[in-house]
Protein backbone atom coordinates (compact mmCIF):
# COMPACT_ATOMS: atom_id res chain seq x y z
CA UNK A 1 0.00 0.00 0.00
CA UNK A 2 1.28 3.55 -1.17
CA UNK A 3 1.76 6.56 1.49
CA UNK A 4 -1.79 8.13 -0.56
CA UNK A 5 -3.98 5.15 -0.14
CA UNK A 6 -2.62 4.92 3.15
CA UNK A 7 -3.76 8.17 4.58
CA UNK A 8 -7.09 7.84 2.43
CA UNK A 9 -7.41 4.56 4.39
CA UNK A 10 -6.69 6.32 7.63
CA UNK A 11 -8.92 8.81 7.31
CA UNK A 12 -11.49 7.25 5.50
CA UNK A 13 -11.12 9.94 2.54
CA UNK A 14 -14.07 10.05 0.18
CA UNK A 15 -14.96 12.54 -2.42
CA UNK A 16 -16.93 15.98 -1.57
CA UNK A 17 -19.80 16.52 -3.53
CA UNK A 18 -19.31 19.00 -6.60
CA UNK A 19 -15.76 20.10 -5.69
CA UNK A 20 -14.44 16.84 -5.99
CA UNK A 21 -11.96 16.81 -3.07
CA UNK A 22 -11.18 13.69 -1.07
CA UNK A 23 -11.91 14.95 2.20
CA UNK A 24 -12.98 13.46 5.69
CA UNK A 25 -15.17 16.30 7.96
CA UNK A 26 -13.77 15.51 11.52
CA UNK A 27 -15.28 17.92 13.89
CA UNK A 28 -19.03 19.48 13.82
CA UNK A 29 -19.74 21.43 16.78
CA UNK A 30 -22.70 23.74 15.27
CA UNK A 31 -20.48 26.50 15.98
CA UNK A 32 -17.33 25.38 14.12
CA UNK A 33 -16.38 22.47 11.98
CA UNK A 34 -12.80 21.13 10.40
CA UNK A 35 -12.28 18.71 7.53
CA UNK A 36 -9.25 16.74 6.36
CA UNK A 37 -8.13 17.03 2.75
CA UNK A 38 -6.12 15.53 0.27
CA UNK A 39 -4.89 16.77 -3.14
CA UNK A 40 -3.26 13.67 -5.44
CA UNK A 41 -3.43 13.21 -9.06
CA UNK A 42 -3.90 9.48 -8.90
CA UNK A 43 -6.79 9.27 -7.24
CA UNK A 44 -8.05 12.50 -9.19
CA UNK A 45 -8.56 15.49 -6.14
CA UNK A 46 -8.48 18.39 -6.34
CA UNK A 47 -10.82 21.90 -4.84
CA UNK A 48 -13.08 23.09 -8.34
CA UNK A 49 -13.78 26.75 -8.33
CA UNK A 50 -16.65 27.81 -5.46
CA UNK A 51 -17.19 30.67 -2.93
CA UNK A 52 -18.36 30.66 0.54
CA UNK A 53 -20.47 33.11 2.54
CA UNK A 54 -18.19 32.92 5.89
CA UNK A 55 -14.06 32.86 5.89
CA UNK A 56 -12.34 29.48 5.21
CA UNK A 57 -9.05 28.66 7.39
CA UNK A 58 -6.56 26.24 5.38
CA UNK A 59 -4.01 24.58 7.42
CA UNK A 60 -0.82 22.83 5.02
CA UNK A 61 -0.25 19.19 7.25
CA UNK A 62 2.44 17.76 4.79
CA UNK A 63 3.47 16.65 1.65
CA UNK A 64 3.43 18.89 -1.33
CA UNK A 65 2.55 22.53 -1.72
CA UNK A 66 -0.68 22.80 -2.68
CA UNK A 67 -1.72 25.89 -4.92
CA UNK A 68 -5.29 28.04 -4.06
CA UNK A 69 -6.43 30.22 -7.15
CA UNK A 70 -8.31 33.30 -5.71
CA UNK A 71 -10.58 35.61 -7.65
CA UNK A 72 -11.50 38.29 -5.84
CA UNK A 73 -14.79 40.28 -6.06
CA UNK A 74 -13.01 43.50 -7.61
CA UNK A 75 -11.83 41.50 -10.75
CA UNK A 76 -7.90 40.51 -9.35
CA UNK A 77 -6.56 37.19 -8.50
CA UNK A 78 -3.46 35.18 -6.41
CA UNK A 79 -2.02 32.65 -6.12
CA UNK A 80 -1.89 31.19 -2.99
CA UNK A 81 1.11 28.28 -1.81
CA UNK A 82 0.37 26.67 1.12
CA UNK A 83 3.16 24.42 2.39
CA UNK A 84 6.44 23.91 4.13
CA UNK A 85 9.22 26.26 2.59
CA UNK A 86 9.54 29.68 4.23
CA UNK A 87 12.19 30.50 1.67
CA UNK A 88 9.78 29.79 -1.25
CA UNK A 89 7.14 32.00 0.28
CA UNK A 90 5.20 29.16 1.33
CA UNK A 91 2.13 29.57 3.63
CA UNK A 92 1.12 27.04 6.79
CA UNK A 93 -2.34 28.71 7.25
CA UNK A 94 -4.04 31.36 4.97
CA UNK A 95 -7.73 32.64 5.40
CA UNK A 96 -9.61 33.19 2.38
CA UNK A 97 -12.33 35.45 2.80
CA UNK A 98 -15.97 35.06 1.98
CA UNK A 99 -16.83 35.37 -1.51
CA UNK A 100 -13.63 35.29 -2.86
CA UNK A 101 -13.37 32.49 -5.65
CA UNK A 102 -11.56 29.62 -5.24
CA UNK A 103 -10.11 26.42 -6.55
CA UNK A 104 -7.05 24.39 -4.98
CA UNK A 105 -4.69 21.46 -6.45
CA UNK A 106 -1.64 19.42 -5.82
CA UNK A 107 1.17 21.76 -7.55
CA UNK A 108 2.66 20.37 -10.85
CA UNK A 109 5.00 17.34 -9.70
CA UNK A 110 4.13 16.69 -6.10
CA UNK A 111 2.86 13.51 -5.16
CA UNK A 112 0.07 14.68 -2.77
CA UNK A 113 -1.10 17.29 -0.58
CA UNK A 114 -2.22 16.66 3.09
CA UNK A 115 -4.27 19.81 4.62
CA UNK A 116 -7.21 20.74 6.94
CA UNK A 117 -9.62 23.68 6.99
CA UNK A 118 -11.70 25.25 9.76
CA UNK A 119 -14.68 27.21 9.87
CA UNK A 120 -16.66 29.26 12.54
CA UNK A 121 -19.47 29.80 12.15
CA UNK A 122 -19.54 25.67 10.74
CA UNK A 123 -19.91 25.01 7.06
CA UNK A 124 -23.52 24.41 6.14
CA UNK A 125 -24.45 23.64 2.75
CA UNK A 126 -26.25 26.65 1.89
CA UNK A 127 -22.96 28.68 2.36
CA UNK A 128 -21.43 26.64 -1.18
CA UNK A 129 -21.73 28.50 -4.22
CA UNK A 130 -19.93 26.25 -7.30
CA UNK A 131 -18.46 28.28 -10.15
CA UNK A 132 -19.14 27.42 -13.84
CA UNK A 133 -16.59 28.32 -16.72
CA UNK A 134 -19.13 30.59 -18.28
CA UNK A 135 -19.51 32.48 -15.50
CA UNK A 136 -16.17 33.05 -14.24
CA UNK A 137 -14.38 33.83 -17.57
CA UNK A 138 -16.75 36.83 -17.60
CA UNK A 139 -15.15 38.23 -14.76
CA UNK A 140 -11.65 36.48 -15.07
CA UNK A 141 -10.68 36.59 -18.37
CA UNK A 142 -7.00 36.39 -17.87
CA UNK A 143 -7.32 33.23 -15.61
CA UNK A 144 -9.42 31.61 -18.28
CA UNK A 145 -6.97 28.55 -18.44
CA UNK A 146 -7.17 27.72 -14.89
CA UNK A 147 -10.99 28.04 -14.56
CA UNK A 148 -11.31 26.26 -17.85
CA UNK A 149 -9.65 23.35 -15.70
CA UNK A 150 -10.85 23.79 -12.04
CA UNK A 151 -14.46 25.35 -13.14
CA UNK A 152 -18.01 23.35 -11.70
CA UNK A 153 -20.01 21.25 -14.56
CA UNK A 154 -22.65 23.33 -15.45
CA UNK A 155 -25.44 22.77 -13.22
CA UNK A 156 -23.83 21.88 -10.24
CA UNK A 157 -23.45 24.84 -8.55
CA UNK A 158 -25.27 23.69 -4.83
CA UNK A 159 -23.75 21.12 -2.59
CA UNK A 160 -25.86 18.29 -1.78
CA UNK A 161 -28.01 18.28 1.62
CA UNK A 162 -25.29 16.22 4.13
CA UNK A 163 -26.29 13.94 6.74
CA UNK A 164 -24.49 13.72 10.51
CA UNK A 165 -23.92 10.30 12.07
CA UNK A 166 -24.03 10.53 16.08
CA UNK A 167 -20.03 11.15 15.87
CA UNK A 168 -20.76 15.00 14.24
CA UNK A 169 -18.30 13.23 10.75
CA UNK A 170 -19.80 13.89 7.34
CA UNK A 171 -21.30 10.72 5.86
CA UNK A 172 -22.03 9.36 2.69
Amino acid sequence: MNEIEKIIKQYDLKPLPVEGTLFKQTYDSGKGTAIIGLYCNEPDSKSLFHKLTEDEIWHFYGGDPLNLILLYPDGTSEDVLLGNDLEKDQRFQFTVPAGVWQAGHLIEGGIYSLYGCTMAPGFKEGMFTGGTEEELTLSYPDRADEIRKYACPPGQKAMPQAQKDSAHEYTD
